[in-house]
């Protein structure tokens, strides 16, 4: 089994099209969104849901003022103000528990959180795994080796030779999360200032884990110039720069419709399959 993970510097670069896009090229293959902040891919993909599960991030405090003293240690350990006049502001609690193990009366007690839920699912293309993390939640790396984990397990029982990941942007914790294991992570860059830096950030985090890497150059007519510069930068890492594909407004008209932006009558169908193809050589499928 071999696993693509598309990732991107920052966001916007058209990575959700292109894996939505790859989705419908592939065969015998699992979806997954690791993205879970802003998981977006089934927006192009019209899943239906077949099973929802619960996601339980870390533990909230919460203080039993039949049992509290009132002594304010509490409030003067905590080092992110979470703690005020006897309650918790769980939206700047950061989960450390040092009050709740240094409260002299025991009366700060854990809470179950339910942070977010992560679904299997059913497209047309190919089975789907996807997550939608809460509002103010964290440990979403957590989620993240969930999704894969499920994908995964999926991919294993119905016999699919390949895993298709939408990465996050970035290169935080999430970003590390989804990359762990895959044979190839293929960064999508636009022929912009912002995307070339973050870029350069995106291969030192793939070289760091010793991650196969290609890139890709989304909208690469926009700024020639700037395209040459990022293969250029690619060349003196030995990073191959694999797909070029050109500026159209289907992109924008394909996201509108629901749909993989290669299903559109477009110019960049083309440098899509193109690009499939080139990524199929690098994994040896």
């Amino acid at each position: 089994m071999k696993e693509i993970t598309i990732i991107s510097g920052k966001g916007g670069t058209g990575k959700t099209s292109i894996a939505a896009s790859l989705a419908v090229l592939a065969e015998n293959h699992v979806l997954c969104d690791c993205d879970v902040d802003a998981a977006n891919l089934h927006l192009l993909l019209n899943p239906y849901i077949e099973t929802k599960n619960n996601f339980w991030g870390m533990p909230r405090v919460e203080i039993d003022t039949t049992q509290c003293n009132q002594c304010g240690l509490c409030e003067q350990l905590c080092h992110y103000g979470a703690i005020k006049a006897g309650r918790v502001d769980v939206l700047c609690c950061e989960g450390c528990l040092v009050c709740y193990h240094a409260c002299p009366e025991a009366a700060i007690r854990l809470v179950e959180n339910l942070a977010g839920q992560w679904f299997v699912c059913g497209t047309r293309f190919a089975p789907f795994v996807h997550a939608r993390l809460g509002i103010a939640q964290d440990n979403s790396g957590k989620l993240v080796a969930q999704v894969r984990k499920e994908a995964r397990a999926l991919a294993e029982k119905e016999g699919k030779e390949l895993i298709i990941t939408d990465g996050p942007p970035g290169i935080g914790c999430p970003v590390i999360s989804s990359l762990g294991g895959t044979d190839l992570a293929l960064v999508v860059v636009e022929p912009s200032l912002s995307s070339i830096h973050d870029l350069s950030r995106v291969l030192d985090l793939t070289n760091h884990f010793g991650v196969k890497t290609a890139v890709c150059v989304n909208k690469w007519d926009i700024n020639p110039e700037n395209t040459m510069r990022v293969e250029e930068m690619c060349q003196e890492v030995g990073v191959p720069v694999i797909g070029r594909i050109g500026y159209d407004p289907a992109f924008v008209a394909a996201a509108i419709k629901g749909k993989p932006v290669i299903q559109m009558v477009s110019t960049v169908v083309e440098d899509i399959i193109n690009l499939w193809h080139c990524m199929q050589r690098e994994l040896g499928i």
